[in-house]
């Protein structure tokens, strides 16, 4: 038998890993919310892969709950994913994907561009979604990584915040309103290089965004979590001491 897996959040995001898992021959343990990970531990101490498909909103709660013997397989996976959230919490070498697939109640996913992926277990995730033909990549070091979460990053975040303010499509958003886009992105890495702590060549960034536009160009912008992505960046931005006047701009408007 394959080795056992446990996949923590069977959410939208989790069932299709948890689908490419399966097709692969490994047992999958699920984790939801109700669920005694610690007795799910006790049986399986040392799962080959404890991927955690929870919401960004989760993500720290969860971790704090992460039986010890787990900690040295996780796998990550959340939109505004950077070092620091897994440093928090002493995990060292975790596997991480940068998800560019989006799956939404009731539809079937749906490939922006190809997605990123490193870690320990980098080859299993590969191998499992290669089973549902959704296409990833394999990251040669830390640094790749920590550009590539950015690059995401700045895509989530850009599209959101500007959706505020235009709604519409990433169509609408480069094609229509680049230096709108353009404004909100370069503010966008300013608090993503203080996050990090590294600084980043933006215009490669603003080019990954852009790929990743191309890749769906009637993505909508604005999500449901449009309002939070923007507050949490202002927060961000205050403990950073970062100006943002673009950004604090379309608070205010959003405000009034």
């Amino acid at each position: 038998m394959q080795d056992p897996l446990i996949v923590v959040g069977i959410g939208e995001m989790g069932g299709v890993f948890t689908r490419g898992l399966l097709r692969l021959g490994h047992p999958v343990f699920p984790v939801t919310r109700h669920t005694d990970m610690h007795k799910i531990a006790r049986a399986v101490p040392d799962p080959r892969l404890v991927l955690v498909a929870v919401g960004e909103n989760d993500l720290h709660p969860t971790l704090e709950k992460i039986p010890s013997s787990w900690l040295r397989h996780l796998g990550l996976l959340q939109n505004e994913l950077l070092p620091r959230d897994w440093q928090k919490h002493a995990i060292s070498n975790p596997t991480v994907i940068s998800v560019w697939f989006e799956k939404k109640k009731g539809q079937d996913y749906k490939v922006l561009v190809p997605s990123p992926v490193y870690g320990p277990q980098a080859p299993l995730l590969e191998n499992a979604l290669a089973t549902l033909d959704i296409p990833t990549w394999e990251l040669k070091n830390e640094q790749a990584l920590e550009f590539e979460l950015v690059r995401k990053n700045v895509y989530i975040l850009t599209t959101n915040i500007c959706g505020l303010v235009i709604g519409g499509t990433v169509d609408d958003l480069w094609f229509k309103n680049e230096a709108l886009a353009r404004e909100v992105a370069n503010e966008v890495i300013d608090i993503q290089q203080w996050l990090t702590g590294h600084q980043f060549d933006r215009e490669k960034l603003i080019e990954g965004m852009v790929e990743a536009i191309e890749g769906d160009l009637q993505h909508k912008n604005m999500g449901r979590s449009a309002p939070a992505r923007l507050a949490r960046a202002l927060e961000q931005a205050d403990e950073a001491g970062l100006a943002v006047p673009r950004l604090r701009a379309i608070q205010a408007q959003q405000q009034n």
